[in-house]
C-alpha cells in the first residue's frame, strides 16, 4: 500500500505514520509525507499512491484545493481535521472517510477498514478539470457522457459545453456516481440521459440520448446496459 501524508504540523505526521504502521504494518510499501499544498501537489503528479491522509489547513494554504486537483485520481482520500464544519463539504469530493482530530487509533482503524473493504461512502460530486488559467469544476449530474481522446478524455455537458481532461476513461470510471456506465472502449455515458437502445444487422448496436445524439455500442456491452434500463 502506498500512502501519502499531507501534514504541517510534524507532531501530528508522527503520530499519524506511527498508527499507520502499528495498524498496517507491512502491509505498507511506501509512506511519504508532505507538509505544503506545492509539495503534496508535485508529488500527486509524480507518483503512484493508494491512500491520501489530508489535512484542510496546510500552513496558510487550503487542503481543499488538492482535493479539487485530485477528484478525478485513482485513489482514495481520507480528511484528517479539526474543522468539522468542513465534512460535508469533504464528501462533495468522493473522501472516503472524515477523521476529525485529536486522531485515535481506533478512529483510523475504522477509517482503514472502509478503505480495505473498498466502500465508498459518498461518491464523487465533481470532476475538477484545470484549464489554462483556472480550475473549472464540472457537476457530474450535468454531464452528458465521457468519450476516450488521445490518452486524455472529453467530457460532455448536457447543455453542450466540452472539455479536455488530462485523465484516463478507465481512472474516471472508478470515481463517478452507479449511474454511469461503459458502452464501448470509448464511452461512459449517463444513465439517465440514454432514450433507447438500437440493434441492427451485423452487431450494430448504439446509443440513441435524450439530446438525439447517437453514440456506438460496443456488441460486450449490450446485455449488461439493457439489464439497468
Amino acid at each position: 500500500m502506498r500512502i501519502l501524508i499531507v501534514e504541517d504540523e510534524t507532531v501530528a505526521a508522527r503520530g499519524l505514520t506511527k498508527i499507520l504502521r502499528e495498524i498496517l504494518g507491512q502491509k505498507i510499501s511506501s509512506l511519504h509525507i508532505e507538509r505544503t499544498l506545492l509539495g503534496s501537489q508535485c508529488f500527486v503528479k509524480e507518483n503512484p499512491i493508494d491512500l491520501l491522509f489530508l489535512d484542510l489547513n496546510l500552513d496558510g494554504d487550503i487542503g481543499f484545493d488538492l482535493l479539487k486537483e485530485t477528484s478525478a485520481a485513482s485513489f482514495f482520500t481520507i480528511i484528517t481535521s479539526g474543522n468539522v464544519a468542513e465534512a460535508i463539504r469533504a464528501f462533495e469530493y468522493g473522501v472516503l472517510d472524515f477523521v476529525p482530530k485529536p486522531i485515535s487509533k481506533e478512529r483510523i482503524k475504522m477509517a482503514l477498514d472502509k478503505f480495505q473493504s473498498n466502500v465508498r461512502q459518498s461518491k464523487t460530486k465533481y470532476i475538477g478539470i484545470k484549464q489554462e488559467d483556472h480550475l473549472q469544476l464540472v457537476a457530474t449530474k450535468d454531464i452528458l457522457y465521457i468519450q476516450s481522446f488521445d490518452k486524455r478524455i472529453k467530457v460532455f455537458k448536457k447543455n453542450g459545453e466540452k472539455f479536455i481532461h488530462s485523465k484516463s476513461l478507465d481512472s474516471i470510471s472508478k470515481i463517478l456516481p452507479n449511474h454511469f456506465i461503459r458502452i464501448h472502449r470509448s464511452y461512459i455515458v449517463n444513465k439517465k440521459q440514454i432514450k433507447s437502445i438500437q440493434t441492427g444487422r451485423g452487431g450494430f448496436y448504439q446509443v440513441e440520448l435524450l439530446t438525439g445524439e447517437n453514440l456506438k455500442m460496443g456488441r460486450n456491452y449490450y446485455k449488461s446496459l439493457k439489464a439497468t434500463i
